[in-house]
């Protein structure tokens, strides 16, 4: 049993997860160190909402598949 509905469909997530692996990167390698691993932590956090195919934020507006 799942605790959770998966709500974003899988291109959504396909995408999710190559831009948030893309700007985990780029976040480490472009900025300095405090402002890099804040940037990287989004990125990451995108990146398992794609793996896992839910996002609280769009479980909260309502949108997402049916």
């Amino acid at each position: 049993m799942a605790f959770y509905r998966k709500n974003i469909g899988s291109l959504h997530q396909v995408v999710r997860i190559v831009i948030g692996a893309a700007a985990a990167v780029a976040a480490l390698a472009w900025f300095a160190a405090p402002v890099s691993y804040w940037g990287a932590m989004a990125g990451v956090v995108l990146a398992l909402s794609g793996l896992f195919g839910y996002c609280p934020m769009c479980a909260v507006a309502g949108l997402g598949r049916q």
